[in-house]
């Protein structure tokens, strides 16, 4: 009886000493650190992940190596200093079976382990641009249903442009990890990581920088369709505005940001890009304060500074069931936020919109044109990245006279034909279609019946389809030069 006693105690013991071995966790990364990552150049890189609170964890990295503890609560973090791209000689057959010696950007390996033994190491690992690419549909629309997207899915062979797809996750609180992997773009990889194929914004955005700056460029996909930009915003930055704080009552509000954005804080980027808007259409004026928001909020988050975040105005739609100037003050919204908050980027995408469909099928050239501005402003290439922004008016006598920026080699009409989508009003704030010529780089307008004009807009409808561009190519933002109350406002 008594060693039965005795065998029951050991078995106890060899029990809790299995539920001690269980309980002590190996060290652990969030799913964005992994063989293939790009890890950001130039900048401070952020490590972390969980362990054993207590447990001093390692991280090794070309010739660097930290140490630290994790806390109470398991967590640990380090900081790893500047990375530099660099390249390696790689001796490669050719078609004929010669060996030819080409450059190639270096991989690098990382070593995380803690001091019970457990270690990871990941590979494959390149230095150079890394960008978040988030919005609703259209930056969700995939390569593959873009126009040409067969052809462009079969060229899609860029080792050196690796992609990783945060899955769509709702989440009541800041979420620590999301599930997702990075992966070479290949014609395989940008089907598969895409579950369907990746945004083609985001693809042909990262493929021009690499085209033209020869560095790795990672690009991570968290977007959503059909998502406003309170989804995007977290709880604590609505409910710091009046103007925000209304929306907190939506039980979505905040859900993306916790679920898509929060796990990804601090991994080092460059910047990002972000397509969206269609969804706040009918509460334009709100999206002037929401709009800044979300982008402080996102950079605060980052503890990056004012890193860059370039955007897309909306392409004409006609939304059915919306005043058709909803869509213009929205793009208003864009625009004043283009002009406010620093390091911002705006592409105009007014001459390769849809009328009758939202999702335009030309993304190469939203992509291109967003790479403009990075390589213009963030990587101070000399290229032309916007096309003509309203800056000024003058009244003369019964006509008006328009300033712009960004009218790089002069003004013209895209499509050769007089320019369209010009109204003028008088003080009775009733615009009528008016006459306008190009006058150097400035713009005559004026209408009959209108003999004291006091404001102009352009394309001032949401499926205006107007023709004012840039020699340079790239057509200009619409615009307004009054300040009188939209339509949203009055609401």
């Amino acid at each position: 009886m008594r060693c039965r006693c005795i065998v029951r105690i050991l078995a106890c013991f060899a029990l809790i000493a299995g539920w001690t071995a269980i309980a002590a966790a190996a060290v652990k990364l969030p799913a964005i650190f992994g063989d293939d990552m790009v890890l950001q150049r130039g900048r401070p890189v952020p490590v972390w992940g969980w362990a054993d609170k207590g447990e001093k964890v390692t991280v090794s990295i070309a010739g660097q190596t930290l140490a630290t503890k994790a806390d109470q609560q398991g967590r640990w973090k380090v900081t790893l200093d500047a990375l530099d791209s660099e390249l390696m000689e790689v001796a490669v057959k050719n078609q004929s079976g010669d060996i030819d010696f080409i450059w190639m950007p270096a991989q690098l390996t990382m070593t995380v382990e803690d001091s019970s033994g457990s270690t990871l190491v990941f590979k494959n690992i390149l230095v150079g641009e890394v960008w978040l690419c988030s919005g609703q549909s259209n930056m969700v629309w995939g390569l593959g249903a873009s126009n040409n997207g067969r052809q462009e899915i079969a060229k899609a062979d860029y080792p050196s442009i690796r992609l990783f797809f945060v899955p769509k996750v709702k989440a009541a609180e800041p979420a620590e990890d999301v599930a997702g992997r990075w992966a070479p773009c290949t014609p395989e990889n940008v089907v598969k990581v895409g579950r369907g194929s990746f945004s083609a914004v985001a693809y042909y955005f990262g493929r021009q920088l690499h085209e033209e700056l020869g560095v790795p460029v990672g690009l991570i996909q968290s977007s959503w369709g059909g998502t406003p930009a309170e989804f995007w915003t977290s709880r604590k930055t609505l409910k710091a505005d009046p103007v925000l704080k209304p929306l907190i009552g939506n039980s979505d509000s905040s859900a993306l940001y916790n679920g898509m954005i929060a796990p990804l804080v601090p991994y080092a980027i460059r910047g990002a890009i972000w397509y969206q808007g269609e969804s706040n259409v009918g509460r334009t004026h709100q999206y002037r304060t929401l709009f800044p928001a979300m982008i402080a909020n996102w950079r605060s988050d980052w503890g990056q500074g004012d890193f860059p975040f370039g955007f897309v105005q909306l392409a004409p739609y006609r939304y059915d069931g919306q005043n058709p100037a909803n869509c213009a003050e929205l793009r208003e919204a864009q625009l004043m936020t283009l002009k406010s908050v620093p390091n911002t980027g705006m592409a105009v995408t007014m001459d390769i919109g849809n009328v009758k469909n939202i999702h335009p099928g030309n993304k190469l050239d939203v992509g291109k044109r967003l790479a403009l501005w990075a390589l213009a402003k963030v990587y101070g290439r000399d290229v032309v990245y916007s096309g003509p922004i309203y800056k000024s008016m003058a009244v003369e006598g019964d006509k008006i006279r328009l300033g712009f920026d960004h009218v790089d080699g002069g003004l013209i009409a895209s499509d050769g034909k007089p320019l369209a989508d010009f109204t003028i009003a008088g003080v009775d704030e009733k615009f009528v279609p008016a006459e306008a010529k190009i006058d150097g780089d400035s713009i005559v307008v004026n209408a009959d019946g209108v003999a004291r004009p006091v404001a102009v807009r352009y394309a001032w409808r949401d499926d205006a389809t107007p023709n004012l561009a840039s020699k340079a190519g790239l057509p200009a933002s619409p615009f307004r030069t009054d300040q009188w109350k939209g339509v949203t406002e009055r609401k």
